[in-house]
């Protein structure tokens, strides 16, 4: 059976040392996609775009903050705390998801603070951003061939030729696709529903949907952690579980908030 070869230059462009990568290209320009998004929320609702710029930069920041200490010291923890002067190399890559939500998380508090914006609002609003964020950072893992699945023999197998000459689980693509169905998914949650309960079943759905999805995933990856553990799972999905569970809580909060403010309602009106 024959294959897909992939074997993209993951540089777009070289002048000597410098470098411009798709994974950059791809990462920053998320953002960036994900501002326009925000933007239209922001006139949606009749708030002022202007502090969007800001929030850009604590988004960033908070992210690459984020997901480089976790993925250093969840992932290869005996290589970056015995060189510890290599954690500041971002470039060379290594970015955990899980740890850039949670530096995301603690950033939007910061910038709800400053701001005086309402921080269960802007979660909810940032997550449905945050999605397209998350597949453009996947697109970008598949431009450096990383990220790796397993071996497979599926016809939609891809062969990663900078790596080796084995098919194997385009996993890249398949968290990229999961990602975006996220995305409509909740865009159809924010128009349908109240604004009110957007704000706060949005953050639920994304927590559970998001994590529940790298928890299954991780089964066709091969392992990135740096060492091995008794425990039958690895150690993307150990960091999922914590996630899974606060957004099932979430969900059961929203709704059982949704349901007091009704009965809320219906007596004031008696």
């Amino acid at each position: 059976m024959e294959h897909f070869i992939w074997n993209v230059n993951p540089n777009i462009l070289e002048l000597g040392p410098l470098q411009l990568r798709w994974y950059g290209l791809l990462f920053v320009g998320s953002f960036f996609l994900g501002l326009l998004i925000l933007t239209k929320i922001y006139k949606r609702e009749g708030k002022d775009p202007a502090e969007l710029d800001a929030l850009l930069i604590y988004a960033m920041v908070g992210t690459v903050l984020g997901s480089r200490l976790v993925h250093c010291l969840f992932y290869e923890p005996d290589f970056y705390l015995s060189h510890p002067i290599e954690i500041l190399k971002v470039w060379k890559g290594g970015l955990a998801s899980h740890g850039g939500l949670a530096g995301v998380l603690i950033a939007f508090y910061l910038f709800s603070k400053r701001y005086n914006t309402p921080y269960m609002w802007l979660l909810s609003r940032t997550a449905i951003a945050g999605t397209v964020i998350a597949a453009s950072v996947r697109i970008g893992n598949l431009f450096n061939s990383e990220i790796l699945g397993l071996p497979s023999d599926k016809p939609w197998a891809i062969i990663f030729a900078k790596v080796d000459m084995v098919p194997r689980h385009p996993v890249q693509l398949y968290e990229a696709l999961s990602y975006l169905i996220m995305f409509l998914l909740l865009v159809t949650i924010y128009r349908k529903v109240t604004p009110a309960f957007a704000t706060k079943i949005i953050p639920g759905v994304f927590l559970v949907t998001m994590f529940t999805t790298r928890f299954f995933l991780e089964y066709t990856k091969t392992r990135q952690a740096a060492y091995t553990t008794d425990l039958p799972f690895t150690t993307g999905q150990m960091l999922s579980i914590p996630y899974i569970i606060l957004g099932i809580l979430w969900i059961i909060w929203a709704f059982k908030s949704a349901s007091k403010d009704s009965k809320y309602d219906k007596a004031s009106h008696l």
